[in-house]
């Protein structure tokens, strides 16, 4: 009820004054009309607040979903992070070491190519 009120007394505001000077005469005539239609106006404005509130509560809702995700993620990332560290060092070792491999089978290759070479130098 209070809530109509405001918006009869925020329209008054928004109209320029001529126009509230012709209002008085039309307001006694609707008169009687004016509680019918106040309350039909004050069930829509309860359906409204209603769907607003409905609105703002799975607003909330899918913020505390949000947060909660988001700290799990976090976490996740934090264990990740601990892991990395926990296994870095052993990952350089076994870089260092498949890097030697390498190395090594390079100079294998070489070895056999020369041996191969030679048998074939023996075969002419």
């Amino acid at each position: 009820m209070s809530e109509s009120l405001w918006k009869s007394e925020a329209l008054e505001e928004a109209q320029p004054e001529t126009q509230q000077e012709e209002r008085p005469a039309e307001r006694a005539a609707e008169a009687p009309a004016e509680p019918h239609a106040e309350s039909s106006v004050l069930t829509l404005s309860v359906d409204e607040f209603s769907a607003l509130e409905e609105r703002v509560l799975r607003t909330v809702s899918l913020v505390k979903q949000e947060r909660q995700a988001r700290a799990a993620a976090e976490e996740r990332a934090n264990a990740a992070e601990d892991q990395l560290g926990k296994h870095a060092p052993e990952m350089d070792r076994l870089q260092a070491e498949i890097q030697t491999l390498r190395t090594e089978r390079g100079h294998v290759r070489q070895r056999v190519e020369k041996l191969l070479a030679q048998l074939d130098a023996l075969e002419l």
